[in-house]
């Protein structure tokens, strides 16, 4: 059987401290620049960490709202919106300076990446923050979604995100958090959702229908239950089945 390459990725630096136990199962990471959660110090640590287990680093930006870790839309002017995100990446690029590393992709967090899959305005917004950068870099986005679109016009090189432990309404947005039914904590369940959508292509929604789907990452939340284990236990059955993580 011919060996199949993918990316995992973890959302980091949001206060967890389990970054040390997350990094030897992943090859990409996501980490908080301050808009949801993190600061100049956690963003240190998870670079230093990063940089020993040779994991690909991003940049987490998000609505700058702690008190709700990002997950609400907040009311911004899109000029306010655009200097926020810009301000959260210059100062994980400014570590990244210091600690001597790379910038990898953009990931945009909680409700700021939900509404940019289907709202053109604020995917228009990652857009110009994304040709602002210094030096192309990627940017995460969902399958099938108006920011992807966008991107693609724009010659904004991308990566294809599914996410490992979230369920998937059938027009392909994630299941709302505030059902019990968001999260897939069983990993024969999560094992059997990332092969379908590696192997076949396909997702299987809440409802049972399987929809087409294509990703480059994967990403599994750091803040699940359990996530370490979840992880080892993943990557070990992946490459069982000849699928690497690179």
């Amino acid at each position: 059987m011919v060996n199949t390459i993918i990316d995992i990725n973890a959302d980091v630096g949001e206060g967890l401290d389990n970054e040390a136990m997350l990094m030897p199962f992943i090859s990409s990471c996501n980490i908080a620049c301050g808009g949801h959660a993190g600061s100049m110090d956690t963003m240190r640590t998870v670079v230093k960490l990063a940089k020993a287990y040779k994991v690909k680093i991003g940049a987490h930006p998000s609505f700058p709202d702690k008190e709700n870790f990002g997950r609400i839309k907040i009311e911004m002017l899109c000029a306010d919106l655009y200097t926020s995100l810009k301000h959260q990446i210059r100062d994980l690029l400014l570590v990244l300076r210091e600690e001597n590393a790379v910038l990898h992709h953009i990931k945009p967090h909680g409700a700021l990446y939900n509404l940019a899959a289907v709202d053109e305005t604020i995917g228009n917004v990652i857009i110009e923050v994304m040709k602002s950068l210094p030096y192309p870099v990627k940017l995460y986005v969902p399958y099938g979604s108006v920011i992807e679109k966008r991107a693609r016009e724009e010659g904004i090189p991308i990566l294809v995100e599914a996410f490992a432990d979230r369920n998937y309404n059938e027009d392909l947005t994630l299941v709302s958090r505030q059902q019990d039914s968001a999260i897939i904590s069983d990993f024969d369940e999560m094992f059997n959702h990332v092969y379908t959508m590696i192997i076949k292509k396909k997702v299987k929604t809440l409802t049972g229908v399987e929809i087409n789907m294509e990703a480059d990452t994967y990403c599994v939340h750091g803040d699940h239950p359990n996530v370490e284990k979840s992880l080892e236990k993943l990557t070990e059955k992946l490459k069982q089945n000849h699928i690497n993580i690179m």
